[in-house]
């Protein structure tokens, strides 16, 4: 895979534009690397109404208004981690849901923090095992496997000057993007706001890639 670090320029970008472009490359976090198969945009200020930045700058978002190429490490439904990375210039408030992905180093390890508690075969429900697809299948399981947590918001995954690679500092790398036909786009997954912009990006065939799953309103009781 190709070992070049992505340049801030490359974030510096509509995330629209950056999202297809992330596909093939590779999160690498300490011994766990991640080929990213499947992503999401979401837009800035008052033009996405799906976006987390859609009414403005708060002290939950405040990492999407800073310096492209940073992760923005948010906590969802009471329970998940979900890792995206920041696009557009500063003060824009834009990025990119990390969604699925392909554990192509540190499978073990990722395979280590996924098994549930007590469960040393690393099964799914139902005694399934966990198949090395599944392990960055979906946005929740891909920080899981990355070992990436609420403590990573706001890291630099593009300045490789200064850092000691032994740290196990987040990075993007130039990896192995796929071929343009392959790529796919269509709705954002679960999103109530703005769900048919197609910002949702793919790689066609790819075994890693999650289902897509249309927001579907709460009922209340009775």
């Amino acid at each position: 895979m190709g070992e070049r670090v992505l340049d801030r320029e490359f974030f510096d970008r509509p995330s629209h534009e950056v999202a297809p472009d992330l596909l093939g490359r590779v999160l690498v976090h300490g011994p766990v690397a991640v080929r990213l198969t499947e992503v999401e945009a979401y837009g800035p200020p008052g033009e996405d109404p799906a976006s987390h930045t859609y009414r403005g700058r708060t002290p939950r978002n405040a990492v999407m208004f800073g310096p492209p190429g940073h992760l923005y490490v948010y906590f969802t439904y009471g329970m998940h981690y979900c890792v995206n990375l920041v696009c557009m210039p500063e003060g824009m408030g834009s990025g990119v849901l990390l969604r699925a992905g392909e554990v192509i180093e540190g499978v073990q390890e990722a395979r280590r923090r996924r098994a549930r508690p007590g469960d040393a075969a690393a099964t799914t429900g139902a005694n399934r095992p966990l198949l090395d697809r599944d392990l960055g299948r979906g946005p929740a399981r891909l920080a899981v496997a990355l070992g990436i947590a609420r403590e990573h918001n706001g890291l630099d995954c593009c300045d490789d000057s200064g850092r000691d690679p032994a740290a196990g500092e987040p990075r993007v790398l130039e990896g192995d993007p796929p071929d343009a036909a392959l790529i796919r786009t269509g709705p954002r997954t679960g999103v109530s706001s703005a769900a048919d912009i197609p910002w949702r990006y793919w790689i066609d065939g790819d075994p890693t890639v999650s289902p897509y799953r249309k927001h579907v309103p709460k009922r209340r009781p009775g």
